[in-house]
C-alpha cells in the first residue's frame, strides 16, 4: 500500500486534492489501483490532522517510531563515571577532604584544592600524562567539579603537597589504620630510582646507582614504607646520588613519632643496613629483620656451617636457626632453588673446560662468569676445586639476622613480604607510571611523587575492598569494567536528563565493595544540579 493524491476540477475552476490510501490489485491479468481509504481533503489534513495520524500509524511501526523518538532526544556528551564514583567514596573513607580541609583553614586559595588534588589522584589512575594532558582528559569525565580547575590550579597544589606531605601521611595513616584494622607492627622498607631527561631539579636530581639501567641520567631516589598487609604507610625522596643504607637511617627516628606506634620491626634487605645502622636499631629500641650479604661476611661460613634440622615452611621454604657470638640468624633453603644454581654452575664448568682446552687465557680472565672459578698457575689456569666446593654451600641458602622474638619461621616469611614493595614500585612505574616526571623544580617534584603514592593508596584499598568481599576478578579486569560505565546527557523537551550505561562484569562488585549502590539509571539536571530520580548516589556539578 502507498498514498496516492487525487486532485478534481470544480465548475468555478478552482481545484481540490484529496489524500488516499491505495493498493495495487490484478484483475484481468492487469495490475489496477484500489482505493483502500480517502483519508480526505489535503488542504485540512496539513492544518494538523496529517501529523497526528501519522504519529498515531507510527506507534504500530517499529521502525518509525524509534525514530520519531530520535527525533525528539538530543544527545549531548558521554563521559566517564564508574573510576569517578569509586575512588571518590575511597577518598572521603580514608579521610581526605577533612584532612586537606585542615591544612587549608589557615591558607587562602581561591580554587577549590582538594578537588584539584582528587583530579590529578584520578588521572594517575585512569589515564596517567602529564598535567596538560590531564586538562584535556577531566573534560571526559564526568564531575563537574573537575570544569573550573586550570593549569595553575594543579601547579599550585603540587606545591601544598610537597609542604604538607609528612602531616598528611600521619593523619591518613590513622584513616587507613580504622578502615583495614591495621597493625603496623611489622613495616617493610625499600627503595627504587626515577630518572630524568635533562637536568631536573638541582640539589635533588643527581647521578646515582640506576635501578632502572640509565647511569647516563640525573635521577631521584624514592623509598617506600608499607605494612605487612602490603597497604603503603609513607614514602620518601632523597638525591639520586643516595645510598641505601643512608635512606634507610632516615626514617628510623620517625617511625615511632609520626605514626604514634608502640613496637616496630623493620623488615629490609641485605643491601639497606651496615653495622652501623643495626645499631641505632637497637638503641631506639626497634626491631629488625634484615638480609645479610653472605660472601661478604666471614662469620657466615660458620653459621652455614653449623649443623641442624631444618624445619618445613612450606613447599619450598626449609629454616633453621643459628646463634653466632650473641647473634641470631635464620638460615633459609629452598632446595627448587639450590637445584637451579647447581644446574647453572654445572653448565658453566663444563663450558669453561671446553674454552681451556682451546686456550685463550686472555679472553677466559676477562669474562666475570668464568674468572670466578679459575686459579692463575704461572701462566696457566686452572679450575678453582675449592672455590667450586665454597659456591655449592650456597646453593638455594640465605641467611637473615634478626632480633626479635619471633620463631624463626616467622622470621622467614615476614622477609618473603618484601616482595609487597617491590610490587608497589612497579605499579608506582608502570600502571601509575610515575615516570616519566614531567617538572623540574624540586616542590613539583615532590609534589607529583605524592600524587603518585596516594593514587597507590587508593588502588590499593580497593584491592583490598574486593578480597574482603570475596571477589575472584583481578583490580585490572573490575577497572576495565568500571570504565565502561558512562554518564550521558540528552535533552528533551528543553528538559537536561543524565543517563547512565548498564553495569558490564565486575563493575557491581566494585559499588558493593566500597559500600554504596550504583547511580540509578535516570538522573535529571535542574538548576544546574543533577537531581536524583531513582536510589543511588546523588550527583552534583
Amino acid at each position: 500500500m502507498f498514498v496516492r493524491t487525487k486532485t478534481y476540477k470544480n465548475k468555478d475552476g478552482s481545484r481540490r486534492t484529496y489524500l488516499h490510501i491505495v493498493e495495487n490489485v490484478r484483475e484481468g491479468g492487469k495490475v489496477r489501483q484500489r482505493i483502500v481509504a480517502n483519508l480526505g481533503r489535503l488542504e485540512k489534513l496539513q492544518q494538523g490532522q496529517i501529523d497526528q495520524l501519522i504519529e498515531g500509524l507510527a506507534r504500530w511501526s517499529h521502525k518509525q517510531w524509534v525514530q520519531l523518538q530520535a527525533n525528539s532526544l538530543e544527545p549531548r556528551w558521554a563521559r566517564d563515571l564508574g573510576p569517578a564514583l569509586i575512588f571518590r567514596r575511597l577518598w572521603e573513607q580514608l579521610g581526605l577532604p577533612g584532612i586537606l580541609r585542615d591544612l587549608l583553614s589557615e591558607r587562602r586559595y581561591e580554587m577549590d584544592v582538594e578537588e584539584a588534588i582528587f583530579c590529578m589522584v584520578l588521572h594517575r589512575l585512569s589515564d596517567p600524562g602529564s598535567k596538560l594532558s590531564l586538562m584535556r582528559w577531566k573534560e571526559k569525565v564526568f564531575k563537574p567539579q573537575f570544569q573550573q580547575l586550570q593549569l595553575q590550579h594543579l601547579y599550585r597544589s603540587l606545591d601544598l603537597l610537597a609542604e604538607c606531605k609528612d602531616e598528611i601521611e600521619g593523619r591518613l595513616f590513622e584513616g587507613v589504620r580504622d578502615l583495614f584494622n591495621l597493625e603496623l607492627d611489622l613495616v617493610f622498607w625499600d627503595t627504587t630510582s626515577c630518572y630524568f631527561e635533562g637536568q631536573g631539579a638541582e640539589g635533588l636530581c643527581e647521578y646515582g646507582y640506576s635501578r632502572d639501567r640509565r647511569p647516563d641520567r640525573v635521577q631521584v631516589v624514592i623509598g617506600l614504607l608499607m605494612s605487612r598487609e602490603g597497604v603503603p604507610v609513607a614514602h620518601e625522596v632523597f638525591p639520586g646520588n643516595t645510598a641505601d643504607p643512608e635512606t634507610f637511617r632516615s626514617v628510623l627516628g620517625d617511625l615511632r613519632g609520626r605514626f604514634r606506634i608502640r613496637r616496630v620491626i623493620c623488615v629490609c634487605d641485605r643491601g639497606m643496613v651496615s653495622e652501623g645502622i643495626l645499631r641505632e636499631m637497637e638503641s631506639l629500641g626497634l626491631e629488625y629483620i634484615c638480609g645479610v650479604r653472605m660472601r661478604r661476611i666471614k662469620a657466615l661460613r660458620e653459621v652455614l656451617g653449623r649443623p641442624g634440622r631444618y624445619h618445613q615452611v612450606g613447599e619450598n621454604l626449609r629454616v633453621k636457626e643459628v646463634v653466632h657470638q650473641g647473634v641470631r640468624y635464620i638460615v633459609c633453603f629452598n632446595p627448587e632453588e639450590a637445584e637451579r644454581e647447581r644446574f647453572q654452575r654445572e653448565q658453566m664448568v663444563e663450558k669453561l673446560r671446553q674454552r681451556l682446552s682451546q686456550g685463550g687465557l686472555k679472553a677466559l680472565i676477562g669474562n666475570r662468569g668464568y674468572r670466578r672459578y679459575l686459579r692463575l698457575e704461572g701462566t696457566e689456569a686452572i679450575l678453582d676445586q675449592d672455590r667450586l666446593r665454597e659456591e655449592a654451600r650456597y646453593d638455594g641458602k640465605y641467611v637473615l639476622r634478626t632480633n626479635t622474638g619471633l620463631s624463626p619461621e616467622e622470621v622467614a616469611l615476614a622477609y618473603k613480604g618484601l616482595w609487597q614493595v617491590e610490587r608497589a614500585f612497579r605499579e608506582l612505574k608502570s600502571g601509575l607510571e610515575l615516570r616519566p616526571v614531567y617538572h623540574w623544580t624540586s616542590k613539583r617534584i615532590r609534589g607529583h611523587i605524592m600524587v603518585c603514592f596516594l593514587a597507590f593508596l587508593l588502588e590499593v584499598a580497593l584491592y583490598r575492598k574486593l578480597k574482603e568481599l570475596g571477589s575472584p576478578s583481578s583490580l585490572r579486569e573490575v577497572m576495565a569494567d568500571l570504565e565502561a560505565l558512562r554518564a550521558v546527557e540528552i535533552r528533551v523537551g528543553g528538559s537536561r536528563y543524565v543517563l547512565r550505561t548498564e553495569l558490564q562484569g565486575r563493575a557491581y562488585d566494585a559499588f558493593r565493595a566500597v559500600g554504596m549502590r550504583p547511580p540509578g539509571k535516570v538522573l535529571e539536571v535542574q538548576d544546574g544540579d543533577v537531581v536524583e530520580r531513582e536510589d543511588g548516589v546523588l550527583l552534583t556539578p
